[in-house]
């Protein structure tokens, strides 16, 4: 199989936008691995003169492109993966993520987050960040252990759609902001147009079930992507209609809303429907068994579509 690698430019990168009609900048086999080097962040956030904070100069370079832009994440790609076809499955293999700045950052701002009523005014630290101990160090002191994910990987959405901001998470994956899925998980996406058109970028050195303020650590990072793919939905995940995902530990499904209650619900009957689909379980069986056995947890509130992620350990039934 072959070895891609894709870098961040103005004629590589997507700024917070997904569209059907986006053409593939790069078009791979099944299971090619694919480097795609992403980096965060505009010009509002970088931080200041003589900070000591190095800005990587392919971030300056986009800056300076001037590019269209429909919300804050910086998107590499997309990537085509020849032969797919609408009604088949992604598999996302992220196979190894390295971070390619020694600093991130985190910050609110008016009317968002989940308590834009009690935050109305603009804070924003500069973190930096040690790679060899894998370790940030925040403002106020705190050293917190470092495990990063990148909060958008997704494929192209239906093409009826037309354009939309990267910022909600849907049914073509993008903004998930799950940090479940780091080095060695695997990411399953419904495929919505020929060539499924994978993209990833909002890099995060760590956050919280929740980012609850908006930001996680956001960081530039570069990920390796094994991209393979399943014709019809493939056996291992049938029915597959939204993203979910695979740890070493864990199957996980997901829910997207801007009702948390109604992501619960989309989150549960998604985990119902894989336990049916791997076992010889009812689906009354199912449903007593999320209760008993599946964890549900809020994966973030900040996003407009809100998410909830259920994860079932592995070995309990199959």
């Amino acid at each position: 199989m072959a070895m891609h690698r894709l870098l961040p430019t103005p004629e590589t990168v997507r700024w917070g936008m997904f569209d059907a009609s986006f053409p593939a900048v790069l078009t791979v086999a099944s299971g090619d691995t694919v480097v795609l080097e992403c980096v965060s962040g505009g010009p509002e956030v970088m931080p200041p003169a003589g900070s000591g904070l190095a800005i990587p100069p392919a971030l300056l370079a986009i800056h300076a492109a001037n590019l269209p832009r429909a919300g804050g994440h910086i998107l590499t790609g997309p990537v085509a993966v020849a032969g797919a076809e609408p009604g088949d499955m992604l598999e996302v293999k992220i196979d190894k993520i390295e971070f390619g700045a020694d600093w991130g950052y985190c910050g609110f701002r008016p009317l968002l987050g989940t308590l834009p009523e009690d935050f109305p005014e603009r804070y924003l630290s500069h973190i930096p960040i040690d790679r060899a101990r894998k370790v940030c160090h925040l403002p106020w002191g705190t050293e917190l252990a470092l495990a990063p994910f990148f909060g958008v990987m997704g494929v192209a959405p239906p093409p009826n759609y037309g354009t939309i901001s990267s910022k909600e998470p849907r049914e073509h994956g993008g903004n998930l902001d799950n940090k479940e899925l780091g080095e060695g998980s695997t990411l399953f996406l419904p495929v919505w147009v020929p060539g499924a058109n994978f993209s990833a970028g909002d890099g995060h050195g760590v956050q919280g079930d929740g980012e609850v303020c908006i930001n996680a650590l956001e960081i530039c990072l570069t990920g390796t992507f094994t991209l393979t793919l399943h014709k019809g939905n493939g056996a291992k995940n049938p029915l597959l209609r939204f993203p979910r995902a695979e740890t070493a530990t864990h199957f996980i499904t997901m829910g997207m809303n801007e009702d948390l209650d109604i992501a619960m619900k989309q989150a549960l009957r998604e985990m119902i429907a894989f336990i049916c689909g791997r076992s010889n379980l009812s689906r009354q069986q199912a449903y007593q068994f999320c209760s008993l056995a599946v964890d549900f947890h809020v994966t973030q509130t900040v996003n407009g579509e809100k998410g909830i992620h259920g994860l079932l350990k592995k070995g309990l039934l199959f």
